[in-house]
């Protein structure tokens, strides 16, 4: 039923999955041990199967090609579905610690602790393997969704352990308001990681520009691409997605016809896409402004002149 060749599929699957066997087996553990801290991870886990699952149809949508009403592709679903699992992880972030405060005044005892340990340390393992598999997918597709996902198991994995110790020291010391205290914590390192991904998800749907080592790579390859080119300028870029859309003016030989000049443009442009993972590249041409120009047969311009012509990546086009 979920067979699919997608990798971006196959992993948001993969993530359901486990978050679907995380989540029973810490419900269970939470209503027999009374414990604020596995309730706390159990909720997680539920709202890790709600965000996988919103994801996956997210991912579905992203990976459908441009159509007439999108004709930009529809990468931006990947964007939507990160902001969305930010908005959850912080509203569930706030339900932990108002719990926990509750917890901290009623001084409840904890029942069936060894239980709880057990869980939490079954659950950080599960939750290292999910993170680790997500991560790995997440780069090779470059898919903020998944990324987002992965940022999410590694929480788990990092809050099971402080609960699970947590719960040790319960055992040991019988200190049982430490179980609510720790789950404060944990919901507020929650409330952290999710302002990051708020951060992140609105820069891509405020079109902020790609990251500079990319800005720069992309100059690296235009100003190292063969043919008579005489400069660029006007690079703009951002981020649908996985998709990374980008757009430049570049100035070639006013003499080329326009078959030339679509071979040369269209041999950078597949230059880029191979080289940066989910580059789609626009190129604008423009004649050479040369003042005084010499003729094609005693043109000297190469290569080499574009860096002396490029003026910045951020330089905006006047034309």
């Amino acid at each position: 039923m979920f067979r699919t060749t997608n990798p971006k599929l196959s992993a948001a699957i993969f993530s359901i999955c486990g978050a679907l066997m995380l989540a029973i087996i810490k419900l269970v553990i939470a209503l027999l041990s009374g414990s604020m801290a596995v309730m706390a991870s159990a909720i997680d886990s539920l709202l890790d199967i709600l965000m996988s699952g919103v994801n996956f149809m997210a991912i579905r949508h992203a990976e459908q090609p441009p159509d007439q009403s999108h004709p930009f592709g529809h990468g931006k679903f990947e964007t939507l579905a990160t902001l969305f699992q930010a908005l959850v992880i912080t509203g569930s972030g706030g339900w932990i610690i108002y719990e926990s405060v509750n917890r901290l005044g009623s001084g409840n005892r904890l029942e069936n602790i060894n239980q709880g340990i057990g869980v939490l340390a079954f659950s950080a393992i599960v939750s290292w393997f999910i993170a680790n598999h997500l991560s790995k997918i997440a780069k090779q597709t470059d898919s903020t969704a998944l990324e987002a996902d992965s940022l999410h198991f590694k929480m788990d994995i990092y809050s099971n352990l402080g609960l699970m110790a947590g719960l040790l020291m319960v055992r040991w010391f019988d200190i049982h308001w430490l179980d609510a205290a720790l789950s404060i914590l944990v919901a507020s390192y929650i409330l952290h990681e999710a302002l990051q991904l708020i951060k992140r998800s609105l820069t891509d749907i405020l079109d902020h520009e790609l990251p500079d080592e990319i800005q720069q790579q992309v100059h690296q390859l235009i100003t190292t691409h063969g043919g008579p080119l005489a400069g660029y300028h006007g690079l703009r870029t951002r981020r649908a997605g996985s998709l990374k859309i980008m757009d430049f003016h570049l100035e070639v030989c006013k003499d080329m016809t326009v078959v030339e000049a679509h071979k040369l443009t269209d041999s950078l442009k597949k230059k880029i896409e191979k080289e940066i993972p989910g580059a789609n590249v626009i190129i604008h041409i423009e004649p050479c402004i040369v003042a005084e120009c010499p003729g094609r047969e005693k043109c000297e311009i190469d290569k080499s002149r574009v860096p002396q012509r490029f003026t910045g990546i951020n330089e905006v086009s006047k034309t």
